[in-house]
């Protein structure tokens, strides 16, 4: 790219994710410790809050979209928590059944869920690594 072709990334405005229903969405995502920060039902979005941070997930009415089982390959968004093994216990209290087993990963560990229509996100923490976290 020449200099007058260049461009910076400064950060994430928002990740969205497909989904079948708003309504049922809402309440999924509620469910999974999220909050909703905007609803505009007529355009068919949600923003839902991640932490203090701006950016967050925004859920997007596609009219076509059915419900569908996971897994299969598709983006995965990982948010962190201090804990991810309490997210669990969390998450499964609040009927939001993990897709498996917390997992290792190089900085801790890792769980992830599925929403109705196969959107993934993982709860990551870093108890491992501490120092590269947020907490």
């Amino acid at each position: 790219m020449s200099d007058d072709e260049s461009y910076e990334l400064l950060g994430f405005d928002n990740v969205l994710l497909p989904v079948g229903d708003l309504a049922e969405a809402v309440d999924f995502y509620e469910r999974a410790g999220f909050s909703v920060a905007a609803r505009l039902d007529e355009a068919g979005i949600a923003v839902l809050r991640v932490g203090g941070e701006t950016p967050g997930l925004l859920l997007r009415v596609e009219e076509a979209l059915g419900h569908r089982p996971p897994p299969w390959p598709s983006p995965r968004v990982w948010l962190e928590v201090p804990d991810a093994k309490a997210a669990t216990r969390a998450l499964t209290a609040a009927g939001v059944a993990p897709l498996d087993a917390p997992f290792s990963t190089a900085t801790g560990w890792t769980v992830e869920i599925a929403d109705p229509w196969g959107n993934v996100i993982g709860f990551t923490d870093y108890r491992k690594r501490p120092e590269l976290g947020r907490s």
